[in-house]
């Protein structure tokens, strides 16, 4: 199976921070959670480098505006790796493909007969790029600001228009059909009851500045920044080529999004994409906001999270595991400092890290390095057994829905269970009374590591291979076809070295 996930664009108006870092990662550990089941993955970030805020930036740094994106392009690039992530393709929206491909997209709107040319007269954020309605403003020291603080102002312009309200009944119409189409669900309902609430046709260029993709034949106008940029997911696969592989491979694809630009990706996107005959995306998943020991995150509070910083701080996977164990996915979380200190001790050190370390280093004292399969199972290497089966069903079925906090659990949940079974059996007892058994236990809670390791290695990879390291297990060669039943051979240990030091909490 094919499986095409993206990150939505960044904008290169500022560097990145801890936003940018956490909608990359659960692509990453989604992407490599397919690539386990054996999909033919396409990974896919970029920048979004067009449009008024990004212009008046580039103003602002005393920089052209192609200098400006090429020198903050640089900094989303070299962050991907130190995320520890791999990707397929990276787009910028100012490379020659992308504005083929955009300007064709127009052109089909264009043909299909979904655009007209007319006057814009309303509210506009230059911040979110966005248009907005006087009843969605709220009213701050007697000047209109959006919900999340944006200021507006009032464009006055000639422009062209999408048909947007015609395509009102055919959207809800697709998700009351496909209610899986958009997580979570409480985002599903704010789209459909926005769609019900009526839509209007929509301003889709502009001509009070140029940064941006030329309308065809009309080069006094930009494209609207909306819809230079949602093409980008069409650009990286081949687009207009619509015979081109990776574009009958891979399309439609998963988005992942913040649920700031929610409304761009369910309503207009999923518009500009039928108009033009195009499938739709299979999914778009809208996740929440962190704030800062309890604070909004913002520029002028001094608290913007640098996400170098904070990994160099506490190391890669351990934030990786934090930012999607903390809090569900999709809700809104908090970071501090507190949190991933108790977090990581909890789950991974005391937890997960504890069994590691005992069970290895008692295999490596006492059984010659070496555990040979289990012949002769007990009800209660059954129990842990089937326990291992149905945490694997849960994982899988929450990693299919993006829910990666309840798929951690899971994981950590059978761990527990693991913990259990070792004080219940007390191999440190067996090695005096049968030997024997004292292996079997071992073997079977081997086991239970190895699977264990395997199923959190989308979210900590680095530690999850330095985990089937010690017991020389190679993970390349697996997959998750059979992955209950227990490893048919030897299985030799190493020394182990700790995995997950304790952080001191201050």
């Amino acid at each position: 199976m094919n499986f095409y996930i993206t990150t939505p664009i960044y904008y290169t108006n500022d560097i990145p921070h801890i936003g940018h870092a956490y909608t990359t990662i659960a692509c990453d550990i989604i992407a490599r959670y397919n690539k386990l089941l054996g999909n033919n993955v396409f990974f896919l970030t970029g920048t979004d480098e067009h449009g008024q805020k990004v212009e008046k930036a580039a103003i602002n740094s005393n920089l052209k505006p192609k200098e400006f994106v090429d020198k903050l392009s640089v900094n989303f690039i070299n962050l991907i790796p130190f995320l520890g992530c791999e990707i397929d393709d990276f787009i910028r929206t100012t490379e020659e493909r992308h504005i083929k491909a955009s300007q064709e997209l127009w052109k089909q709107l264009e043909k299909n007969n979904q655009i007209y040319l007319s006057n814009y007269e309303g509210w506009y954020s230059v911040r979110d790029e966005a248009f907005y309605l006087e009843n969605e403003l709220k009213k701050i020291d007697g000047k209109y600001v959006t919900d999340n603080g944006s200021p507006v102002e009032w464009v006055k312009e000639e422009s062209y228009f999408f048909k947007l309200s015609e395509w009102q009944d055919k959207l809800i119409d697709f998700y009351e059909n496909n209610p899986e189409s958009i997580l979570p669900k409480t985002r599903y309902n704010e789209v459909l009851s926005f769609i019900k609430g009526g839509l209007k046709d929509l301003s889709i260029s502009r001509t009070t500045f140029n940064w941006g993709v030329p309308v065809p034949n009309n080069s006094k106008h930009v494209m609207y920044v909306w819809i230079d940029a949602l093409c980008n997911y069409l650009t990286a696969i081949g687009y207009p080529d619509t015979n081109n592989n990776n574009y009958k491979k891979f399309w439609p694809a998963t988005h992942i999004v913040g649920k700031d630009i929610l409304r761009f990706h369910a309503v207009y996107w999923p518009a500009f994409l039928m108009a033009a005959g195009i499938e739709l995306p299979k999914r778009i998943f809208a996740h929440g906001w962190w704030t800062n020991e309890g604070k909004k995150i913002s520029k002028s509070l001094g608290n913007v999270i640098d996400p170098y910083d904070i990994i160099n701080e506490y190391g890669l996977d351990q934030i990786r595991f934090f930012l999607f164990r903390e809090v569900p996915f999709g809700n809104d979380g908090d970071f501090s400092k507190k949190a991933i200190a108790n977090r990581i001790n909890a789950d991974l050190s005391n937890n997960f890290g504890n069994l590691v370390q005992r069970i290895s280093s008692f295999a490596v004292k006492n059984n010659d390095s070496i555990l040979k399969p289990a012949e002769n199972l007990t009800n209660e290497d059954q129990n842990l057994i089937n326990i291992l089966q149905n945490k694997f069903d849960e994982y899988c079925k929450f990693m299919n829905d993006q829910q990666i906090d309840r798929a951690i659990k899971s994981v950590l949940e059978l761990i527990s269970a693991g913990n259990v079974y070792v004080d219940t059996q007390a191999p440190w007892t067996l090695k005096k009374t049968n030997k024997i058994r004292m292996e079997e236990v071992l073997y079977i809670v081997t086991n239970i590591i190895i699977k264990s390791a395997i199923m959190l290695y989308p979210i900590i990879p680095t530690s999850s291979k330095k985990i089937l390291n010690i017991f020389n297990y190679n993970m390349d060669n697996n997959k998750f076809e059979n992955f209950t039943k227990l490893i048919n051979q030897n299985i030799k240990i190493d020394n182990p070295e700790p995995i997950f030091p304790r952080i001191l909490n201050d």
